[in-house]
């Protein structure tokens, strides 16, 4: 390989590395347009990457952050369970399972295909897509989360293996839309496999390998290079973590270590629980090399060289390096509050590089039901946005999703016409973004009535805690759910009655910097438009 990097030259590295985010981007758009459930043809929520015949990530799309988790180690689990040679083109294997199968929760399914050029194996084409079937299921460990799938092939030299497959779907709730989905992960892997087999006929799959490999190192020196430009120091930030699956509010910290061009990150957190809210250790990762990488440098390529200088830690058997048989299904919830936290010890740092804290969520609404036409089960999971942090020169963001998730909210139309719901409202909340010189983003309220009976389970924190300012920076609002008439909420869950309804209040961001400088004609707009009212316009602002 060395004699193949010396006489590449940066424009042809750079002609490839950006011919592979094209493959990687094309293939998530074929996935999205050929599957069936709304969680991925509308909220688009699913992601696909490259990865060398080691394993190694030669480029993720721009999708969510956090399904790199379930990619880091898929490829070395196939590996270790199938003997290379044992290997086909037309293989196309499946896994989802935190434990054996690399993945970070069991609804996020990976299908991986082996690229061969000349009878080799020189990279996979990976992707993952959420599958909103385990719905009104327990979360005291993983065996109630739904099905775990190690590695197993689910094609074979191109043939379907359609034991394998019924087996999958025996175990789903909606067989015919996962069959769709199944059938679009394929074929989107299909045009990963064309694309990158086409690249290496046009400049060699030497060069092509090469320039991975150069691109790598690039990713790795300009990390590097970022962390040496911070000051050396040590920098500690303390949160808590809530939502309806613990009684108690967990404390968790992180403390961030820089010296010369290297960064450690050493986490600490209580014991896992018997509760879907546990992250395995490549959730960890994923959600600690996105916030690295947004703070210090967004333009380093998303591929294996990133990580090269950080040094990751969390104690096995916490919350933040779970072992089995930990429940996950929420991990994202957490992934959430490690990714502000990363943030406010950098913020230490390098303050103007730092946003205050995100809604720090990412509330998810789960709905099952029985169709009134046939009586078929409807599955329904969304996931919706809330308030961003203000910046140093900026307001936050209002109703968006953050960090590890990159989410879509589904639009009313599509919601509707798919499904026997109804939303009366959806709104930004006012007074929900924390004060500040500059404000945090305000959080949302969505109101959902049943047009028939089915049962509704909310995922959501910050009810207890609220995020975080920045600098003299007010804190967010809380979250909530709001049950109407009749609703009773039993935890995070409830049944609804055909013509009941319940809302959901996402939580607000924190502001940034003191609110008493904030520029009297913000306030005044503010105030015009409804960001706040007149109370907190009086005892925040004085106006």
């Amino acid at each position: 390989m060395t004699t193949i990097l010396t006489r590449l030259d940066p424009i042809t590295v750079e002609v490839i590395g950006a011919a592979m985010s094209s493959i990687v981007d094309e293939t998530g758009e074929t996935l999205i347009r050929a599957s069936h459930s709304t969680n991925i043809k509308e909220r688009r929520d699913c992601s696909t990457a490259l990865f060398n015949a080691r394993g190694e990530t030669l480029c993720q799309a721009e999708h969510i952050p956090i399904h790199l988790g379930s990619f880091l180690d898929l490829v070395p689990h196939i590996m270790r369970r199938y003997a290379t040679q044992d290997i086909r083109p037309g293989d196309a294997f499946i896994g989802n399972d935190a434990y054996e199968g690399g993945g970070t929760h069991l609804p996020d399914i990976v299908l991986a295909e082996p690229i061969f050029v000349d009878n080799r194996l020189v990279a996979w084409t990976v992707n993952l897509a959420h599958h909103a079937d385990f719905v009104d299921r327990g979360h005291a460990h993983i065996y109630q989360e739904g099905l775990r799938i190690p590695p197993v092939r689910l094609w074979r030299a191109g043939e379907l293996q359609k034991d394998v497959l019924d087996l999958i779907l025996l175990n789903c709730q909606v067989p015919p839309e996962r069959l769709s989905d199944l059938r679009a992960q394929r074929a989107a892997n299909r045009v990963g496999v064309q694309r990158f087999q086409g690249l290496a006929a046009k400049y060699g799959v030497e060069t092509v390998l090469g320039a991975g490999e150069a691109l790598m190192d690039y990713a790795e020196r300009k990390m590097r290079a970022a962390i040496a430009a911070l000051p050396d120091g040590t920098w500690r930030f303390e949160d808590v973590f809530d939502n309806e699956e613990v009684p108690q509010t967990l404390p968790m910290s992180v403390e961030i270590t820089v010296k010369g061009d290297g960064m450690a990150l050493a986490f600490d957190a209580p014991e896992q629980r018997r509760a879907g809210i546990n992250m395995t250790y490549t959730a960890l990762l994923a959600t600690t090399y996105y916030a690295v990488k947004s703070v210090l440098d967004p333009s380093i390529p998303p591929n294996a060289g990133l990580a090269r200088p950080l040094a990751i830690s969390a104690p096995p058997g916490s919350i933040l390096n779970c072992l089995p048989p930990a429940a996950v299904n929420g991990r994202l919830q957490t992934c959430q509050r490690i990714a502000d936290m990363i943030l406010g010890a950098l913020a230490q740092a390098v303050p103007d590089r730092v946003m205050a804290c995100t809604n720090s969520a990412c509330t998810v609404a789960y709905f099952i039901g029985k169709r009134p036409q046939d009586g078929s089960t409807w599955v329904y999971l969304e996931t919706i946005g809330g308030g961003s942090g203000a910046r140093a020169g900026k307001d936050g963001l209002d109703g968006v999703h953050v960090h590890t998730t990159n989410t879509s909210n589904l639009p009313v139309e599509a919601l509707e016409i798919e499904y026997p719901l109804t939303l009366l409202r959806y709104e930004l909340v006012q007074d929900s973004g924390g004060v500040g010189r500059f404000r945090g983003g305000m959080g949302l309220r969505r109101v959902y009535q049943a047009t028939h009976d089915c049962r509704v389970r909310v995922d959501v924190s910050r009810q207890r805690s609220q995020s975080w300012g920045l600098f003299g920076g007010g804190p967010g609002a809380h979250g909530a759910v709001e049950g109407g008439p009749g609703v009773v909420f039993e935890g995070d869950s409830a049944v609804l009655a055909a013509g009941q309804w319940f809302a959901v209040v996402t939580p607000g961001a924190g502001g940034y910097g003191p609110p008493g400088q904030r520029a009297a004609l913000d306030v005044a707009r503010d105030r015009a438009e409804g960001v706040i009212g007149a109370d907190m316009a009086r005892q925040a602002y004085g106006v």
